[in-house]
């Protein structure tokens, strides 16, 4: 591929701008780091075993085995980096739970169809839903402060 042409100065230049870019596309305030952790804490003390039980239990049409369970973590682990590498936004749960959906369905025990067509419908409205929702809030918050 032909490189297009810039001198080093000219380079330098866009380098130099990528790398602001980068600093203030990808900054995280400290309290938002805390207050997510707080809030993901919190949220899993208290739902932890309906969680559990339904990607253990409920997207297949047996139990989770530890080789399956290991399986789709692993490939969630490496999904998940991929994704941090290339800067690309990813949600652990559905790289998760759609793991374990393919160890089911590699084993062939099957999946749940009621179970699977949830969390689709879960997947498919958690975007929407968080844009309307921020956005309230933003009118909201814009008004009060």
């Amino acid at each position: 591929m032909k490189q297009p042409g810039l001198t080093p100065r000219q380079t330098a230049t866009l380098t130099s701008w990528r790398g602001l870019g980068t600093q203030a596309t990808q900054f995280i305030p400290p309290w938002v780091k805390v207050a997510v952790a707080l809030a993901l804490g919190l949220g899993t003390m208290v739902g932890w075993k309906r969680t559990v039980v339904t990607v253990g239990e409920r997207i297949g049409k047996e139990h989770l085995t530890y080789a399956q369970g290991a399986s789709a973590e692993l490939v969630a682990m490496v999904l998940i980096q991929a994704a941090d590498m290339y800067h690309l936004p990813v949600s652990t749960t559905h790289v998760l739970t759609s793991g374990v959906a393919g160890t089911m369905a590699a084993n062939g025990s099957g999946l749940q169809k009621s179970t699977v067509c949830s969390l689709l419908m879960a997947w498919v409205l958690t975007l929407p839903a968080s844009i309307l929702l921020a956005g309230a809030l933003f009118m909201v918050f814009r008004h009060i402060f």
